[in-house]
């Protein structure tokens, strides 16, 4: 059938509020022109962020009303264990509240100043993680990359040559571990190919360096390889996944994403020494080792959404869903990532708006913009999120200037996907018209979350 279908009923739903343009810009006014700092009730179609929006199934809602909220040893602690330990195959799993939480837990752990850990390309919290402890954050994104209208199938790849340059020159004293993140999140969502998985694994290993797997979409990122990469048309989404996690030493994981969690995440490893200093940390900041900082009733909602991502109806339709927004605006003209990724649309922000200088945010801009058309959220991944060196202070333009429209699963039907469409569409019509910004006020770290702006 050539029409796309939701594979699940409606069963409640949530009433949206209408607001006109002038109400619209009284609020982002009042907020500072930070889409962050809006009240949700006032955003129309919220595509700010996939982590922790998505709906949770009949399913899920009855696995919360078991829950044991025992504080050591719970029920709940070892379902959520051993569907952690059967998708991803660790010996070691450390509950946590997000992913941000595992992530300061292994970087506090492993990085020193000095210390470089390359990646594809780092998120917003995993490098501010790494920076925070002294480390360079380094990303590798693979030469295709930089063509963002090219088909070429995996743009979240590595670039192994560069790694190897990088583990060569700096020595794996210097290197605490390797990264890689599916899918690439910062790079337009592009998945990262089963033979760069073992390509950085090998490079890894023969070093001596650990690697982990940032799994925020690693369904998404699995299924994009059956689709797409030779040799697994046939192979089943889990066992591509089992596999991909088979080839790394430990990972992170914001249960918020391809868990359909609306909170949690988790950190594993192979390693019970290192595993042990992190539990420590994991007592003194998040909570008892069988709970990491979550309820019971969290725990097993997360071990239900573990199994329902790895469905492959439902990825089918994710993947096919996001591919008819982003062909729709290839369609009409209008620069965009391709080819889609899973879980989000990237418009080309540089390309949308190339009369605004990347230091007066083309990204932050189009945000404002697409909420004062039609009241939709996004969020800036440009040199808002990226520009700016936390400890020298000196701001250069990011090697992409995007604005990402991350889409909630099981929430926004085609006819609202319809709607985002045709607000584009008329923001590219007068996108001649569309000023830059200048920050006002912001934090060191991870400052998109709470700056203040206002129009050049």
């Amino acid at each position: 059938m050539k029409t796309i279908i939701e594979p699940f009923r409606v069963k409640m739903v949530e009433p949206i509020k209408l607001t006109t343009r002038e109400q619209r810009e009284e609020m982002i006014q009042s907020a500072r022109f930070n889409p962050f700092l809006l009240a949700a009730e006032d955003v129309i179609i919220d595509l700010l962020t996939d982590s922790g929006t998505s709906a949770m199934s009949s399913e899920a809602w009855a696995a919360m009303m078991r829950g044991d909220e025992s504080y050591a040893g719970a029920r709940s602690w070892f379902r959520f264990r051993d569907a952690v330990q059967g998708i991803f195959g660790f010996e070691q799993v450390i509950p946590t509240h997000q992913g941000r939480a595992a992530e300061h837990i292994l970087f506090g752990v492993m990085v020193n100043p000095g210390s470089i850990v390359p990646n594809n390309t780092h998120f917003d919290t995993t490098r501010a993680n790494i920076e925070f402890n002294g480390g360079e954050a380094l990303d590798l994104p693979c030469i295709e990359a930089e063509d963002l209208d090219s088909d070429f199938p995996f743009k979240g790849n590595m670039d192994i040559a560069a790694l190897e340059k990088v583990v060569a020159q700096h020595g794996p004293d210097n290197i605490p571990l390797i990264m890689v993140t599916v899918t690439n999140n910062s790079g337009g969502g592009q998945p990262v190919s089963m033979e760069n998985i073992r390509e950085i694994s090998r490079v890894a290993r023969s070093a001596g360096i650990p690697f982990y797997i940032d799994a925020c979409r690693f369904a998404e990122n699995a299924h994009f390889i059956k689709r797409r990469e030779a040799g697994f048309e046939n192979t089943a989404t889990i066992d591509i996944a089992r596999e991909v996690f088979s080839y790394a030493d430990g990972c992170t994981m914001s249960a918020k994403k391809d868990a359909f969690a609306n909170i949690g995440g988790f950190l594993c490893t192979n390693d019970a020494e290192l595993a042990l200093r992190e539990r420590n940390i994991l007592i003194l900041t998040e909570g008892f080792p069988t709970y990491g900082g979550l309820a019971g009733r969290d725990l097993d909602a997360i071990a239900v959404g573990l199994c329902e991502i790895l469905d492959e109806h439902y990825l089918d339709y994710r993947l096919l869903s996001t591919h008819y927004v982003v062909q729709h605006l290839l369609d009409a003209g209008i620069p965009v990532i391709a080819p889609a990724g899973g879980h989000a649309v990237y418009l080309d922000a540089r390309r949308f708006l190339p009369h605004i200088d990347p230091l007066q945010y083309p990204g932050q801009a189009l945000a404002v913009e697409l909420y004062l058309e039609a009241g939709i959220r996004g969020v800036e991944i440009g040199s808002v999120m990226f520009g700016l060196d936390p400890h020298t202070g000196l701001e250069t333009p990011a090697r992409l200037e995007l604005l990402r429209l991350a889409i909630p699963r099981r929430v926004y039907t085609q006819s609202h996907m319809d709607y985002v469409l045709e607000a584009i569409g008329l923001v590219w019509e007068r996108r001649h018209d569309i000023r830059g910004m200048r920050i006002q006020k912001a934090p060191k770290f991870l400052r998109h979350f709470t700056a203040e702006f206002d129009w050049v």
